[in-house]
């Protein structure tokens, strides 16, 4: 199968393709440049690999949760790509992609984690089944004080910028039961791809107009100009004229 990947939801920027097993990526740490950067990269993206837009079976979108408007922007291109080819959209938590960034034992587990600003983070547990991650509860935000572990075990794994937030204060309070954290990691479209591609083989597509973003904050009240920004990046996305033929 082939698709095409998008995770904008952090300050980096990154557009993957997966053909057939194949992974091709461009990611950057680009603050304030994901919708300059996203459309132009996935053409040439699917240009290396010898792919065009129809040949594609679907489009995957990390969902958040993440910086707001990194995640709107995310499932404009998405729903923009999938909308214009007839074609389905898998999504995925964020957190899940960048628990894929651990590495870990078959049999460890994870805790993800995004530093959310504002004294908070994103947060959610992983176990590592075999080659699939499962979640060990829901997606939160919170104070990192508040983030528990379950059970008392340890030799965990961390990963995630959440644990260099608010003065270290998650490994700090954690860190003892973590057999290694890895504190500048951030989801990167290539694992999303994998995530996807996996998730497709078991039917959990899903019609574009259906993905909803994982905020987990009650405040997403965008300004005029990034609601100007998004909506032209979903036109773009859909007519193909600055993006992948």
């Amino acid at each position: 199968m082939k698709l095409l990947a998008f995770e904008t939801a952090t300050e980096a920027c990154s557009v993957a393709v997966w053909d057939d097993g194949r992974v091709l990526e461009r990611f950057e740490i680009a603050p304030r440049r994901h919708a300059e950067l996203a459309l132009p990269w996935a053409e040439a993206l699917l240009d290396e690999a010898g792919i065009a837009r129809n040949q594609l079976d679907a489009v995957a979108v990390g969902r958040g949760p993440g910086a707001f408007t990194g995640v709107r922007l995310a499932i404009a291109l998405a729903q923009g790509v999938a909308l214009a080819l007839d074609r389905p959209v898998i999504a995925c938590s964020t957190l899940e992609v960048l628990a894929m960034r651990a590495q870990t034992a078959p049999d460890a587990s994870v805790l993800a984690a995004i530093d959310a600003r504002m004294g908070e983070v994103y947060s959610q547990a992983f176990a590592q089944d075999g080659a699939r991650l499962r979640a060990l509860g829901p997606a939160r935000v919170s104070a990192p004080g508040a983030v528990d572990l379950p059970g008392d075990a340890g030799g965990w794994s961390g990963v995630g910028t959440g644990f260099s937030a608010v003065d270290d204060a998650l490994s700090s309070r954690l860190g003892a039961r973590f057999a290694q954290v890895d504190a500048t990691a951030l989801p990167r479209a290539a694992d999303l791809a994998r995530l996807a591609a996996a998730a497709f083989a078991r039917g959990e597509a899903i019609a574009p107009e259906r993905v909803e973003p994982a905020y987990l904050r009650d405040n997403v009240a965008l300004t005029l100009v990034e609601q100007v920004a998004l909506r032209a990046a979903r036109r773009a996305a859909a007519s193909g004229t600055s993006g992948p033929a």
